[in-house]
């Protein structure tokens, strides 16, 4: 049921220094800028920046996931799948777009929605490219 790799999502300690090093040294297209992070792509690939204080501390869980997208008339069916098998979810969603973010080992999520769904409702300050 799962479709694909929806967006990666790097947590990162300085938004402006990852931001140039992955526009200017890497190549990436900048779509949006705001002060906790940045969206780009690479070919098909969606990257997120985020802001993470927890990225100054290395013994300490970050926001890095990978995030899987799913159709919205199954987001349900697999969460609930998810839950019976008794996976640790770890964050609540805060975004746009339905999202169940869970442990296995790595960090990741189920998400419903694509760049295009996020950069329709943008955060506060979002700078768009």
């Amino acid at each position: 049921m799962l479709l694909g790799l929806n967006h990666l999502t790097l947590a990162v300690s300085e938004v402006e220094r990852s931001f140039r090093f992955y526009v200017e040294v890497l190549g990436f297209t900048p779509k949006a800028r705001w002060h906790q992070g940045a969206y780009l792509t690479l070919g098909e690939l969606w990257l997120c920046l985020s802001l993470d204080d927890a990225r100054n501390d290395r013994t300490l869980s970050d926001y890095t996931h990978y995030a899987f997208s799913v159709a919205p008339e199954n987001f349900a069916l697999i969460v609930e799948r998810l839950r019976k098998v008794g996976v640790q979810e770890w964050k609540s969603n805060h975004s746009e777009g339905e999202s169940c973010y869970f442990l296995d080992r790595h960090a990741l999520e189920i998400h419903c929605g694509d760049l295009a769904s996020r950069l329709a409702a943008p955060y506060q300050g979002m700078v768009f490219y």
